[in-house]
């Protein structure tokens, strides 16, 4: 006799029943953290409130006002919300290395990185999600129409702005909000990305990403968001992450160069022989 296993069953059917909103129990945020105390608790439970079927991972650099303390309890409360606990200050980008890594390990078919300190607004996540229908990467762009900032100087529009130009002029991206950070990924995207050239800090990593994304011929779409400074805490920005951009961009396009000699055809006839004086 044969007994059905319920349970087997409905995972089986699982991706055929889902509301097709990407919120369901594979969707997976990643929220990393360095001193966002006062933000984490209400942010975790605002991104809950949106995708209520999500697991929420925060990912945390030893931040010494004790945000990880925080997440910790947080994580006792809910079995939604995991932590990773890290060593020290690593930077962005070698956080999101490290969930995207293993994220790929787990069962989710979906991953959203944000910022934990409000200036991506939580109310987007559907809409993001949502869009993977038609993406293999979504940006919510400050530059698309639609898009903009708030709050912020004139001095960190240039910086903004001036990166993204310094992007799309050195590497040739189509993108235009090339270093924003509000992003969703499918499961598949993550799967074809360079992880050895992804160990950067902050704007660098999101440019990277966004290069070998295109490179691979994938899919992005960008959706318009109002990115808000932050109300609480201490900007991340710095002149360090900066200039480590600038040299990335620099690197990476000398390795184009070097790439597009070495295709370049032979002009000489097959078989010519070349004689040396």
């Amino acid at each position: 006799m044969c007994v059905l296993d319920l349970g087997a069953f409905f995972h089986i059917l699982e991706p055929f029943l889902s509301d097709g909103d990407g919120a369901g129990s594979r969707s997976l945020v990643v929220l990393p953290t360095y001193n966002e105390r006062d933000n984490l608790e209400p942010i975790v439970r605002q991104v809950l409130s949106k995708l209520s079927g999500a697991t929420v991972w925060v990912v945390d650099d030893n931040s010494p006002d004790g945000t990880g303390e925080v997440a910790d309890r947080l994580a006792a409360e809910d079995h939604r919300i995991r932590v990773i606990h890290r060593q020290g200050k690593l930077g962005l980008g070698t956080a999101y290395v490290t969930a995207f890594t293993k994220a790929l390990s787990e069962d989710f078919d979906f991953l959203v990185q944000m910022d934990a300190d409000f200036s991506h607004d939580p109310r987007y996540l559907p809409e993001l999600l949502d869009a993977l229908h038609e993406a293999d990467l979504v940006i919510g762009s400050r530059y698309t129409a639609g898009g903009g900032t708030q709050n912020w100087s004139a001095l960190r529009r240039a910086i903004s702005r001036g990166g993204n130009w310094v992007a799309r002029l050195g590497l040739g991206l189509k993108t235009q909000d090339a270093t924003g950070g509000f992003r969703a990924f499918r499961r598949s995207t993550l799967e074809q990305l360079d992880y050895d050239d992804l160990g950067l800090r902050g704007y660098g990593f999101q440019i990277e990403v966004v290069y070998q994304v295109e490179e691979r011929g994938l899919r992005i779409v960008e959706i318009p968001i109002i990115f808000v400074e932050r109300a609480s805490g201490e900007s991340k920005m710095s002149k360090g992450i900066v200039w480590e951009a600038i040299v990335h961009i620099a690197r990476r396009r000398l390795r184009m160069l070097r790439r597009n000699r070495a295709r370049r055809p032979d002009p000489r006839p097959q078989g010519e022989t070349v004689l040396r004086k």
